[in-house]
């Protein structure tokens, strides 16, 4: 594993999101989802540094199983909970990769009718992108690399990682 962003630039990149979303919605409610399981350390890291008022739900969806590459079927395995119609939603994802669990979520929500959608990432992988997805704030972008650490897994391991690293080609897992 070869560490690519460190615990300290993983804060100092949450807060920069979070003041950028408190401007964007000053004076605004928004409602974040979190997609699971990833994105769980991320949003709540996100959450204790915003200001806005804000409500938090899940939803479970699943396209990669036990590889490192999506299978292209998006599973529901969890669904939203809490309606959106009207809400400002912010869709928080810890990693933007081939875009197709994303995008099938973003059509999903928008037919819900929320008064605006965004996306906010803390890594856009933008290498192996199949789907066009609007990223509205992201942390990082790196172009490729198969990442874990800090929520991000592989075959449920590793997210415990407090940075988060690449697997280097070969490594045994």
């Amino acid at each position: 594993m070869r560490l690519v962003y460190s615990p300290e630039a993983i804060e100092q990149a949450t807060m920069n999101l979070a003041k950028q979303i408190n401007k964007d919605y000053k004076g605004q409610q928004i409602h974040l989802i979190g997609v699971l399981k990833g994105a769980f350390i991320f949003l709540a890291d996100l959450v204790r540094h915003l200001e806005v008022p804000c409500s938090v739900d899940f939803v479970r969806l699943s396209s990669y199983g036990a590889s490192t590459r999506s299978t292209g079927r998006v599973e529901e395995k969890i669904p939203l909970q809490d309606p959106i119609g009207g809400r400002h939603v912010i869709v928080v994802e810890e990693i933007v990769d081939s875009g197709t669990t994303l995008a099938k979520l973003l059509a999903d929500l928008e037919a819900r009718g929320p008064a605006s959608l965004r996306v906010c990432t803390l890594v856009d992988k933008t290498g192996r992108r199949e789907a066009e997805i609007p990223v509205h704030y992201r942390g990082f972008r790196l172009k490729d690399g198969f990442l874990i650490g800090y929520g991000l897994d592989l075959d449920e391991r590793y997210r415990n990682l407090p940075g988060i690293y690449v697997m280097e080609e070969g490594e045994a897992l």
